[in-house]
Order: C-alpha cells, then sequence, then structure tokens
C-alpha cells in the first residue's frame, strides 16, 4: 500500500488545523470560544505539531505518517488505529494515551513518557456506503512497532500484551510493571532497560540483546530467549547481604562512626562489588571515602548522602533518587547512572588543602536522561561521558572537562 493517505482519510488544509489547535488551546483553558481537538481519520501525515499542548485530543484513526509530533503533550490521547510510521515523536507526553492498534513502525519516541500507555492490538472500523462495515488497515498490521526507536521511554507499567516490537530498540527504557506476554521482541534491542516487574510470559525475546538489562522480580516462564545476550543482566538483590561474616548494616554503621568521629572511631572498608539494595533506601547517609568500586545502588533512596572523596568508579546507579547528594571529588569513572535524578546534588571539587583540591570524576560514566537540574558541577571532570538526553538546565559547569 502507498504512503500516501488512502480515501478514508480527510485532508485538512493548514488554516483549519491551526485554527482547531486554537481552539483546543482555549477549552484546555476554560476559556469561551473553546473546542476540543477532535481530528479523527484526519490526514496529518508530514505536518508539523512539534511542542503542542495536544492533551486528551482525539485522533482515532488519523494518519500522521512522517508527522512531527516532537516534545508535544499528548497526556490521555486518543490515537486509537492511527498511523505514526516514521512520526518524531521523540520526547512527547504520551501518559495513559490510547495507544490501541497504532501502527508505530519506525517512529521515534527516544525519550518520551508513555506509563501507563495502551499499546496492545486493536483494530478500528469504518461505515462504508457500500460495502458497511470495513476494516481500516496500513500499510503493516496494527499494534506494531517494528523498527520503533523508544530508547530512554518511560513505559512503566504500559499495556504490550502482545504487541508487535521486532527489531525495536528500548535502550535504557523504563518498562518495570509493563505487560508483555507474548509480545513479539525478536531481535529487540533491550540494553540497559529496565524490566523490573515486567510480565514477560510467553514473549519471543530469540535474537535480542538484554545486556545489563534489569529483570528484578520478572516473569519469563515460556518466553523463548534462544541466542539472547543476557550478560550482565541484573536480578533480584540477595535478601542479606555479609561482608566478611558482618552484615552489610553494621559495616556501613562502623564506617559511619569512622566519618562522625573523624578517624578515631569505626573503620574504613572495602565494599567494591556489594549489593547494597538490601538496604531499600539510604537518605543522608555518610559514605565519606568508602571504596565501593562496582556496586550496586540500583534504584536506591540516596537523597542527600555524603560521598565526598568516594571511590565509585563502575558503579550501578541507575534510577537512583540522588537529589542533593555530596559527591565532590568523588570518582565514578565509567559508573552507569542512566534516568538519575542528581537534582541540586553537589558535583563540585572537594578542597583537601589551601589551593589543592580533588574534582569529581565521571569520565566514561553513563549519565543518558539523568536530570543534572541545578546540579553544581564546576570543575568536573565529564570526558568521554555518555550525557544523551540528560536535562542540565541551571547545572553549574563553570570550567568543567566537557567533550563537545
Amino acid at each position: 500500500m502507498s504512503s500516501q493517505a488512502q480515501p478514508h482519510h480527510l485532508a485538512l488544509d493548514a488554516q483549519a488545523l491551526r485554527e482547531a489547535v486554537e481552539a483546543h488551546q482555549k477549552y484546555l483553558g476554560g476559556r469561551s470560544g473553546g473546542r476540543r481537538l477532535s481530528l479523527t481519520y484526519a490526514d496529518l501525515s508530514n505536518t508539523t505539531l512539534e511542542g503542542l499542548d495536544l492533551r486528551e485530543a482525539d485522533f482515532a484513526g488519523a494518519n500522521f505518517h512522517g508527522a512531527t509530533l516532537a516534545r508535544a503533550n499528548l497526556t490521555r490521547g486518543i490515537l486509537f488505529g492511527a498511523d505514526l510510521r516514521e512520526a518524531d515523536l521523540r520526547r512527547a507526553n504520551l501518559s495513559k494515551a490510547d495507544l490501541r492498534g497504532c501502527c508505530l513502525r519506525g517512529a521515534n519516541l527516544a525519550g518520551a513518557e508513555l506509563p501507563g500507555c495502551d499499546l496492545r492490538e486493536g483494530r478500528i472500523a469504518l461505515q462504508d456506503k457500500l460495502d458497511g462495515f470495513r476494516i481500516l488497515r496500513h500499510e503493516h498490521r496494527p499494534g506494531e512497532l517494528n523498527y520503533a526507536i523508544l530508547s530512554g521511554a518511560n513505559l512503566a507499567g504500559a499495556q504490550m500484551t502482545g504487541a508487535v516490537a521486532m527489531s525495536a530498540d528500548f535502550t535504557d527504557a523504563n518498562l518495570s510493571g509493563a505487560q508483555m506476554a507474548g509480545a513479539k521482541l525478536t531481535r529487540a534491542v533491550l540494553d540497559g532497560a529496565d524490566l523490573s516487574g515486567a510480565d514477560l510470559a510467553g514473549a519471543d525475546l530469540s535474537g535480542a540483546s538484554m545486556k545489563r538489562t534489569v529483570l528484578t522480580g520478572a516473569n519469563l516462564e515460556h518466553a523463548t530467549l534462544d541466542d539472547v545476550d543476557m550478560s550482565d543482566v541484573l536480578r533480584a538483590p540477595p535478601e542479606q547481604v555479609l561482608v566478611g561474616d558482618l552484615p552489610l548494616d553494621e559495616v556501613l554503621a562502623e564506617h559511619e562512626a569512622y566519618c562522625d568521629s573523624e578517624g578515631a572511631k569505626g573503620s574504613v572498608c572495602d565494599l567494591s562489588k556489594v549489593d547494597f539494595r538490601p538496604m531499600k533506601a539510604m537518605p543522608l547517609r555518610r559514605f565519606t571515602a568508602m571504596v565501593a568500586r562496582n556496586g550496586i545502588f540500583f534504584g536506591l533512596d540516596l537523597q542527600g548522602a555524603q560521598f565526598q572523596g568516594a571511590d565509585l568508579s563502575g558503579s550501578d546507579f541507575r534510577g537512583c533518587d540522588m537529589r542533593g547528594a555530596d559527591l565532590r571529588g568523588a570518582k565514578l569513572a565509567g559508573a552507569m547512572l542512566t534516568r538519575a535524578d542528581l537534582r541540586d546534588a553537589k558535583l563540585g571539587p572537594l578542597m583537601i588543602a589551601d589551593g589543592r583540591f580533588v574534582r569529581a570524576d565521571f569520565t566514561r560514566a553513563t549519565l543518558r536522561n539523568a536530570d543534572l537540574r541545578g546540579a553544581h558541577a564546576a570543575r568536573a571532570r565529564f570526558l568521554e561521558a555518555d550525557m544523551t538526553g540528560a536535562n542540565l538546565n541551571g547545572c553549574d559547569l563553570t570550567d568543567a572537562e566537557l567533550e563537545v
């Protein structure tokens, strides 16, 4: 079938579209003359709706082939049966949107917000004068995500039962709690994706790449895993962690005593390769000068924690809440901080004597989609760091080492 609009799609000129969008803005604001946007079965192929507020709009059956919807707000929008092939939806907000039966083949949803959205297969019927009701068909089957780019997208709790997403890119995506039973995910890229609590029962993952994927609580019963690369996957944490013969919480208490007494009490231990997740949450804890290379902190609450001068090289801080944490002079070379919340964190230099300081080192660290708004990162070293999609608004990067 041609990519051009089919007869069941209604042509819409630029003026009519502009007026409809303006009326929708009034509707959302509760102003006089407002009217909810309803463009069902409209031909919107290759149009630009970038950054627009389209909450609750009805686009059922519309043709968005090749359209630009980057950063658009489509919260609770109705896109049932829409054709979104090759559409640009980067960082769009599709929270709780109805995407049943959508064709998203080749669409770019990198960094998009899709929590709770419905991506299950669905079909839409049109009334025809001659044939009665007939199924609206796209070039490819509805509910398809083949070759779609969803890297860094938030799909927490998404309904994707039976979805077809062959060769789709879910790198670093949040798929926690997603319903993906029976999904076709052959050759999909799920590297670094968070599949905590996801239901993948009976899913076909043949040939998929799942390096560093988080599988805590995921249901993989009867899933096909032929030729799947599952190197360094993160599974459920142990119930208890021992360091030597001591429980982890006792060792941490000893370290904090050392910090509080400036070395007079307690001791510093090497906690490299330790899984800290059984601690559940560690806000405001004192880990100054800690050695914890390749530690696992995934998803922990570390608000206000003190890591001044700590060696955290290669550690896993993905999804951690590190708001206001003190990481001055910390070594985070090669650390994973994807989706970490570092708002207002202290990432600057640590003064060790008059005129002497140690930089915070993020060399080769992964900070994809991390939130660094308001962070203080003066003189920090970010050489070869991956900061794709990171929010740097208001981040102090004075004299920081950045490769641009």
